[in-house]
Order: structure tokens, then sequence, then C-alpha cells
């Protein structure tokens, strides 16, 4: 599809009563990150990579923007005016210059503050929701700019699959991968706060090289590493988990030293593969097939170091009409 194309079917006469977009979790798979710049932000390469744990998002028809959720930790979403969802929902209107009138009702079944995209996800619903609704027709370079402006993540959660981003995390490219991969989650209490996280990196990072040791003329510039990609396109899961690498893993582990044990008891399962879920506090384990995610996912299950155990392959689509 090109630039131009829209990601809709052009508006007709009939507006929908409803609209219901379903959108996936993310893992990075691999996630580089750059020094700090002067503006606070880092540069990213990261190999995003979207599996089947899916949230749902219903746009109708109402005055305003109001927002309800329901599913897994609905009672600690926002509702009001901070949820990604309803800033998106405002953010298409303005753009068109139209009135934002719809009720937006999530459905969660993404871990909620786990490092697995939840809330750009559900942005990511509520724009191509949103789109159609109010018939619009939004060309997909328009939506995307769109997306990234919410939020780094939210690009993806539109694109799926699987795709290499860089700048923010906003700049994605096509990964080709030959064949399906299977996961395991191991979801902790509570949630990580991906702004501490990134802090916490810097800190490490000056500790490790002294004063100026998290810049960006002092850190190396992000890249996709090469036999990561190799390994997707190959569809060859036990090299996949030899590649796997984040970045960020030891500034989760400072900051919630708890995760160790999870990543040693997934691993000491028989995981191919482990790592922190993007910031955090979620780990993912890769297996080899399906007999052998089940077996992890019992064995994380009784091991007491996590409050849920999920499963889940990919690479799944980006968020789609239903």
């Amino acid at each position: 599809m090109n630039a131009s194309e829209s990601v809709l079917e052009p508006a007709s006469a009939s507006l929908p009563d409803s609209v219901t977009v379903r959108v996936p979790a993310k893992v990075n798979v691999q996630l580089a990150v750059g020094g700090r710049r002067a503006d606070g932000f880092h540069a990213l390469a990261t190999v995003f990579f979207a599996v089947g744990l899916w949230d749902t998002v219903t746009a109708r028809p109402a005055p305003g923007v109001t927002l309800t959720v329901s599913g897994r930790d609905a009672d600690v979403v926002p509702t009001d005016e901070s949820n990604l969802a309803a800033r998106a929902a405002r953010a298409l209107a303005a753009h068109h210059g139209v009135e934002a009138n719809v009720a937006l009702h999530i459905d969660k079944d993404i871990p909620v503050a786990g490092g697995m995209a939840g809330g750009s996800a559900d942005a990511a619903a509520a724009l191509l929701a949103c789109d159609a609704l109010w018939g619009l027709g939004t060309d997909r370079e328009t939506l995307f700019a769109l997306a990234a402006d919410l939020g780094s993540d939210v690009p993806f959660s539109l694109h799926g699959g699987v795709a290499l981003g860089e700048g923010r995390g906003e700049r994605l490219t096509p990964v080709p991968v030959g064949g399906a991969f299977h996961w395991v989650f191991a979801v902790a209490d509570g949630g990580l706060s991906t702004p501490a996280v990134y802090g916490e990196c810097d800190r490490l990072r000056e500790q490790a090289d002294g004063p100026g040791g998290a810049d960006e003329n002092r850190v190396p510039a992000p890249a996709a590493d090469a036999a990561l990609l190799e390994a997707l396109a190959s569809g060859d899961a036990a090299a996949l988990g030899t590649a796997l690498g984040n970045d960020l893993q030891p500034a989760a582990l400072s900051l919630r030293p708890a995760l160790a044990e999870t990543l040693r008891a997934g691993t000491e399962a028989g995981a191919i593969g482990a790592l922190v879920s993007g910031s955090g506090p979620t780990c993912a384990f890769l297996t080899k097939d399906a007999a052998a995610s089940a077996a992890v996912a019992a064995a994380l299950a009784q091991s007491g170091t996590c409050r849920e155990v999920r499963r889940a392959e990919g690479p799944v689509p980006g968020a789609t009409l239903v």
C-alpha cells in the first residue's frame, strides 16, 4: 500500500452505528537505546513483534468523548482525558476539523503497564475506529503521522507484523519473517514507569562511564542486529532466542530485582530465549514450539514469581476492523 492510499474504504453516505477494532500487543525482540539527547529523548533501533494478545475498541456516536473499560485490569485504566485512546479520538477530529463525538469502549486483554504497548494499541484502535465511524477515509500517511504524535509505539500498533522502529521508534520498516513463533509472557504485579526506566538506564550508564556517560555522544548509535533479522527471516526460533536483546533490561532489573527470578524460572523451564519486554515489567519467553510453550507456562505459573502467565503466537496483523 502506498503512503497516499486510504487505510479504509472511502466514506459512504450511510455511516455505521458502531465500529469495532481489534489490536494486538507487542514485544520488542530487540531494543537498542542510544544516548540521552539534549531534548531528553533517546534514539532507538527496536524490532517490534506483534503477538496474539488482543484489546478491542468499539466506537459509537455520542455527544463529546466518553470512555469505558472492561476486561483484565480494567480498574487501573484511566477513563479521563489522559487516556491515550480518548486523546486519539480528539486528535483525529481536530485534524479534520470535525466535532469529536464518540463513546469509546475498550475491552482489555493486553496487560496494563506491562511493556506490551496496551495503551498505544488502544490509541491506534481508536484512530481506526473513529475514522470509520465518522466516514473520514484518512489516508495512511496522515493516520501514521497522527499516531506518531500520540506516542512512539502507536504507529506499530497500526502496522502489526514485525517492523524495525527507528528515531523514537515511530519510523517503521517492515521486517520479513519466515514463520510463526511461540511466546509465553509472565505478567508482574504492578507496572513500571517508562520514564523511570529510561532515567535508571541513564543513571547506570553514568555510574559505569562517569559524568556524561549517558549522553548521545558517548553511547554508540543504536542499530538493528543482523543476526536477529536473519533469524526472523529464516524462522529459526533457536537463533532468535539467542539474539534477543533489550538495553533497558538492566534498568528494569535494577528497579524491580525480582524480575531476575522470573527470567530464571522461565529459562530453567525450557525457554530458548528470555528478556524483559520493553520497559517492563512483563517478561517474555520464546519457546521452540507450542508444546514447549505450554510447559514453560505451567512452570512459570507454579513458580510464584509472577502474577499471571499468558501464551501467544506471532506475528499477527496490526489494528484491524472486525
